[in-house]
């Protein structure tokens, strides 16, 4: 069963066998949408920009955590996010906020094994 959480970006939240799952498919459409948009203002500067965060992705990859690679990649990863993803976040307001806590609760709650026999039978 599937949980939706309203707010500016909608989201889902989905019971698995192992837990859940948090579907943000709107929140990456409103990301791709901005990185569209930045793309159709000035696609060499864009382009250009994408193909020097992959170069450093692999050069911070191959250098290690401490490398100046792997900085440059960190604080321009998180220039990105804030400029074209809000910093990373997914605003919920006080509605989605309790629509959520229900759907954890509900997902979170004890739920009988199917097969398992009930307590009495035998």
């Amino acid at each position: 069963m599937s949980h939706k959480i309203e707010g500016p970006t909608p989201l889902t939240l989905t019971a698995t066998d192992d837990g859940a799952e948090l579907g943000v498919q709107p929140f990456l459409r409103a990301l791709f949408l901005e990185l569209f948009r930045a793309a159709d203002n000035e696609p060499e500067g864009f382009g250009q920009e994408m193909a020097d965060m992959h170069a450093l992705a692999q050069s911070a990859q191959t250098q290690g955590r401490d490398s100046h690679a792997r900085h440059e990649f960190d604080e321009r990863m998180n220039r990105l996010i804030d400029e074209f993803a809000d910093g990373g976040t997914i605003e919920l307001y006080a509605g989605g906020l309790h629509q959520l806590r229900n759907a954890v609760g509900e997902i979170t709650a004890p739920r009988s094994v199917p097969g398992q026999r009930s307590a009495g039978a035998a």
